[in-house]
């Protein structure tokens, strides 16, 4: 075999009440080798947890591009410079503003000048991107990443611990 892709050969029935069904699938060997060097260095059991896996993982990082996830959880680290005026201040007044999508910050001194934040946000994913792109836009804030996970709606859904606030906007 020549082709490097993956072919769907045969398909077997599924087992009853197993939720599973048993695929084939053709590797020609040199991405076969590879694939099984990528199982030893990650620890895989087997080949098919791995291949679950790396399936779970892009058809997720599908629907986060294709905007079809309609809610995420997602860790947000950047490092910024406390010394940057007001930025403290920004930074805290924006996080306050979205509280009903952030579960929990870490706040690390990396150095005199420097601070590491990692931000666990949940909720719609539109307003997941968008809280962590307002943050990392912000002046004095460097090396922003967001990694983001689809979750069902019903887990995102924490309405049943929803309380009635308002914000006061004259601080």
């Amino acid at each position: 075999m020549g082709s490097s892709g993956l072919c769907w050969v045969g398909r077997s029935q599924k087992k009853r009440g197993k939720g599973m069904e048993r695929v084939t699938i053709s590797l020609d060997d040199g991405l076969l080798e590879a694939f099984d060097a990528y199982i030893g260095r990650k620890g895989y059991a087997n080949r098919s947890e791995a291949i679950r896996d790396l399936l779970r993982a892009k058809l997720d990082a599908d629907n986060v591009a294709e905007n079809r996830a309609t809610h995420a959880v997602g860790c947000l680290s950047y490092v910024f410079d406390h010394h940057q005026r007001e930025l403290v201040r920004r930074l805290t007044h924006t996080q306050h503003d979205h509280h009903e999508l952030l579960l929990s910050t870490l706040h690390v001194h990396l150095d005199h000048d420097n601070c590491l934040e990692v931000t666990l946000l949940r909720g719609p994913t539109g307003g997941v991107r968008a809280l962590a792109e307002t943050i990392m836009a912000e002046t004095g804030v460097r090396h922003g990443n967001l990694h983001l996970v689809t979750i069902e709606p019903s887990a995102a859904d924490h309405s049943a611990h929803a309380h009635a606030h308002t914000h006061d906007e004259t601080a």
